[in-house]
């Protein structure tokens, strides 16, 4: 069963338009399957964690894997390795072994870009592991919740997974001879991104503020919006310069210009689809419209096919 046929069969989508705000993005990106019953959920972890972990260097003992979810930076070193993200849980094993590869280093921090479970999911393995969790208060604040999403209730994380150390604004960790700062964006993804920039090895990630090459979702149901992410991704360009290697939640490392490619289509697409429905046209007509065509070769070909993506720009304005 295709993604949009799920969407058709639940009621989701009506004449060829999404009527619902937002989903997290691992709902569509392995999403073969209704996924109301619990053992569904599992499933799509499951299904989720068998992908392969893909692994390459961003600098001196600074390691990107990708994979089973969102990317993962890996810092080791005198001071430990410091993770960022974590992939899906059943993904850890997999992720524990290529750890284990790095060196014998203990596991001594982990930051979670935001409170999605492809990002944070094994936050408890990692706590078990001896590992301090850091992330925005929000983060904390949002998998201490339950969530409703496509019908499937997600209860609240256990204990043992949520942050250890919280921060609203910034914070700053000395690992491994480099200063690596944290700093909030304002609300884009959700309301729980965050950035970490290796300062001396000039490397950002942003989390799923940024799908590299890609149209991004943007979960409305926790503080996202289209004019939260531009605000966000014109935030993050002040963080790096023509030489930082930028790190996607999703897809691809990135740099500064990548970034700043992905702001005008995010820009483009958010102006062409509000005056559109300013207009006083509805989502079934702005979709009709087709107002990314020109933009769908290049963007439209990762988690959210053009009028899924045109559909959460429309609901979050």
């Amino acid at each position: 069963m295709t993604r949009r046929e799920w969407l058709r069969r639940s009621g989701f989508v009506a004449g060829g338009a999404i009527v619902v705000p937002a989903w997290p993005e691992w709902a569509f990106a392995h999403l073969h399957q209704p996924a109301a019953p619990a053992d569904q959920i599992a499933a799509m972890r499951a299904q989720m964690g068998a992908a392969p972990i893909a692994s390459s260097e961003l600098g001196a003992n600074l390691t990107l894997l990708a994979g089973p979810g969102g990317n993962v930076v890996v810092s080791r070193g005198v001071d430990g390795k410091l993770v960022v993200d974590t992939f899906v849980q059943p993904a850890w094993n997999n992720l524990k072994a290529a750890l284990d590869k790095m060196g014998n280093e203990k596991i001594a921090t982990v930051i979670d870009t935001h409170w999605h479970f492809d990002h944070a999911d094994n936050n408890g393995a990692f706590r078990m592991a001896g590992a301090a969790i850091v992330a925005h208060d929000n983060t904390k604040k949002r998998m201490s919740e339950a969530h409703v999403i496509m019908g499937s209730k997600i209860p609240p994380s256990p204990a043992e997974a949520l942050p250890t150390l919280t921060f609203s604004a910034t914070r700053r960790i000395d690992a491994n001879g480099d200063q690596v700062m944290l700093g909030k964006i304002p609300n884009a993804h959700t309301d729980t991104d965050i950035y970490i920039k290796f300062q001396k090895a000039n490397v950002l990630h942003l989390g799923d503020v940024f799908f590299n090459g890609m149209y991004p979702f943007i979960d409305a149901t926790t503080g996202g919006s289209i004019n939260g992410m531009i605000e966000g991704t014109t935030f993050s360009m002040k963080q790096a310069d023509a030489a930082t290697k930028i790190v996607a939640g999703h897809g691809p490392l990135g740099d500064l210009k990548s970034l700043t490619a992905y702001r005008e289509m995010l820009v483009t697409a958010r102006d062409r689809v509000a005056k559109l429905k300013k207009s006083g046209q509805s989502l079934k007509e702005v979709i009709a419209a087709q107002p990314t065509k020109d933009l769908d070769a290049t963007w439209g070909k990762g988690f959210f096919p053009p009028n899924d993506f045109v559909a959460l720009v429309y609901n979050t304005l």
